[in-house]
């Protein structure tokens, strides 16, 4: 089974917005301040009309893979397969500290975090080794889900945000603008994520139209959800991580109800736990279909995969801010080029649909 247009619309409206909160409001703060809602204004138009484009590449109802090698022939089409994989493995890392610091800081903070946190790679491990056809599925859980997790952690927070903290607009000035945008590319890299699916999803009329709207209203949420965080916490917004975990920590009445903003916690960290998943899955499917014929393949290569990332989660100094600072800042260059470079240029050499069928 493929995904719907529907479940293709609930990832962009209620899945992709998750895996933006929990470090991208803190290094935002950072960055921009009070103006951090620009930057990310600036990222969703832009990443909206990337979906736009791709969706209309999905009309040739082919793999991203399929219409390189349409293009380029096999060895060139393979190349771009290793290079796209490897893309979206090193995109997946920092989701995969994200996921690590949430364990670590919410749930499980007198344990190692190593010891609890290594089951996740089983869980993806065996997840990556199964076709992209069975997101929509999942899709059609998480959208409900992601839905009332965060509209529980904004009802608990928006009561204690001022928004006045938001005022003066401009006051980070052109530089705090461009830096906002520079550091959170990558967080927005939705286009390739969507890239990396053509093929495994039926394009139905307007859906173009419909998935773009669809990442566009998700993404209001996303600014609200910034503005209340931004709201609660003023200038200390930035030592605030995970952020969707500390912006409900002040309800009014947890003292007589508890933390009763875990519930909605758990639930945002359970569907940003398929988010963090999604693009090393992507990486094994784009790595078998280019090198396929082996039923063995997916799963050794979603264990090969996986153990490359636990080893680098495991290695890396993760607690020192220079780690998040290279990927955001020295290597932000790298997002683009895949999310917005490598999509428009699919586009102008495929941009009308082609009637005869891609082999």
């Amino acid at each position: 089974m493929k995904p719907s247009s529907r479940q293709i619309c609930f990832f962009l409206a209620a899945v992709a917005p998750v895996g933006k909160l929990v470090l991208m409001p803190a290094q935002l703060a950072a960055d921009a301040g009070n103006d951090l809602l620009f930057p990310v204004l600036a990222q969703l138009v832009l990443q909206a009309a990337l979906i736009f484009c791709v969706l209309l590449l999905a009309r040739h109802d082919c793999t991203v893979f399929a219409l390189v090698r349409r293009a380029a022939g096999d060895v060139a089409a393979r190349i771009f397969a290793v290079l796209l994989a490897a893309f979206l493995l090193f995109f997946a890392f920092l989701p995969v500290v994200e996921q690590k610091i949430t364990v670590r800081s919410i749930f499980y903070d007198t344990i190692p975090a190593h010891l609890v946190f290594a089951p996740f790679f089983l869980f993806s491990a065996y997840l990556s080794a199964r076709a992209l056809g069975s997101l929509g599925r999942v899709w059609d859980i998480l959208a409900p889900l992601s839905a009332v997790g965060m509209a529980g952690v904004l009802l608990l927070s928006v009561g204690n945000a001022d928004f006045g903290a938001l005022a003066p607009f401009g006051a980070a000035g052109t530089g705090g603008f461009v830096d906002g945008i520079r550091r959170t590319c990558c967080w927005f890299c939705d286009s390739a994520l969507l890239l990396a699916m053509i093929g495994h999803f039926p394009y139905q009329k307007g859906l173009a139209w419909k998935g773009t709207l669809c990442y566009l209203g998700g993404g209001l949420v996303l600014l609200f959800f910034l503005a209340v965080f931004y709201g609660v916490f003023g200038e200390i917004a930035v030592l605030q991580t995970p952020a969707f975990a500390r912006v409900g920590a002040f309800f009014s009445a947890a003292t007589v109800l508890g933390r009763i903003d875990y519930l909605f916690i758990f639930v945002l960290a359970f569907v940003m736990t398929f988010y963090v998943v999604l693009p090393v899955q992507e990486a094994v499917g784009t790595l078998a279909e280019a090198f396929g014929g082996a039923p063995l393949l997916p799963p050794l290569l979603s264990v090969g995969c996986n153990a490359l990332l636990f080893a680098a989660v495991s290695l890396l100094d993760l607690s020192s801010s220079q780690t998040i600072s290279t990927i955001t800042g020295t290597l932000f260059w790298i997002f683009p080029l895949f999310s917005a470079a490598l999509p428009l240029v699919l586009l102008a050499l495929f941009g009308r649909r082609q009637r005869e069928k891609i082999s």
